[in-house]
């Protein structure tokens, strides 16, 4: 497998994987709290994952004992902004506002409170660390969890444990988590890039275009009723993406003759 660290002393730090990209948040010192340089470096390092056709999914991660703590409030009690330098559409940390075409998966190595659980949400999927901790603490503290928590967790677990955990501010457990469906894979502790890795490569096994098109209509479609036409008209506009696309001849191609497919993305 082809692994490949660069050496980056930047608030984001690029690995490769073969045809997985790793994303670190990387500003331990300040548990990967975000300020501005961290939100410009990850949307930019999502730009390169973007742009590289070799790349088919994408897993985020913090650097050291904490995914992301939040917000900088150094940085926004100094007046700075922490949105990304000339792209503050990208949203928070440069991930939570912007369509990503590739699949994300969040490896969630530590604290996660508040912010951290927003970027968790905004993931495709998410492993989490046994002894992580996730949840919208920010009405303990006069806030609201802005950076699409309150948009984004009634979505994903039922209504009534969503308001229990925005109405409370308390923690849950990875386990607790897993029970609920907000996490896909719980990790033994210190093992959640691993664990995201492995669920990683066997998206990235399948073919790309396939892959895309079947995030985008589960999320392009997630609030549309299964007779609303706008739904299949999504639908038949990703149909024709896939089936028209060579990998859809590879496909069958190769099952046919008892052997891996090579896929092309196109």
């Amino acid at each position: 497998m082809n692994h490949r660290t660069e050496d980056d002393s930047r608030a984001a730090r690029w690995e490769r994987h073969g045809s997985v990209a790793v994303i670190t948040l990387n500003r331990p010192e300040a548990l990967n709290a975000v300020n501005q340089e961290l939100s410009t470096a990850v949307g930019e390092l999502l730009d390169r994952a973007e742009q590289d056709a070799e790349i088919r999914v994408i897993v985020l991660t913090g650097a050291g004992r904490a995914f992301c703590a939040g917000a900088d409030l150094k940085a926004l009690a100094s007046g700075h902004s922490i949105y990304a330098d000339g792209h503050p559409e990208w949203g928070f940390a440069g991930y939570t506002q912007r369509w990503v075409n590739k699949p994300t998966i969040a490896a969630v190595n530590g604290f996660a409170l508040g912010g951290g659980t927003e970027l968790v949400l905004a993931s495709d999927l998410a492993v989490v660390d046994e002894d992580a901790k996730l949840g919208l603490p920010e009405v303990k503290r006069g806030l609201i969890a802005a950076a699409g928590g309150v948009i984004r967790l009634q979505q994903q677990i039922p209504k009534k444990l969503a308001l229990e955990v925005a109405l409370t501010g308390e923690p849950i457990t990875a386990a607790k988590g897993k029970e609920w469906g907000l996490v896909n894979r719980v990790s033994p502790r210190g093992q959640s890039v691993e664990v995201a890795l492995e669920l990683a490569r066997s998206i990235a096994d399948n073919a790309p275009i396939s892959v895309q098109e079947s995030k985008s209509m589960l999320h392009r479609a997630a609030t549309l009723p299964d007779w609303e036409e706008k739904a299949w008209h999504l639908n038949s506009t990703a149909k024709k993406a896939v089936f028209s696309s060579a990998d859809a001849k590879e496909g069958p191609r190769a099952f046919a003759e008892k052997r891996p497919p090579v896929w092309r993305g196109r």
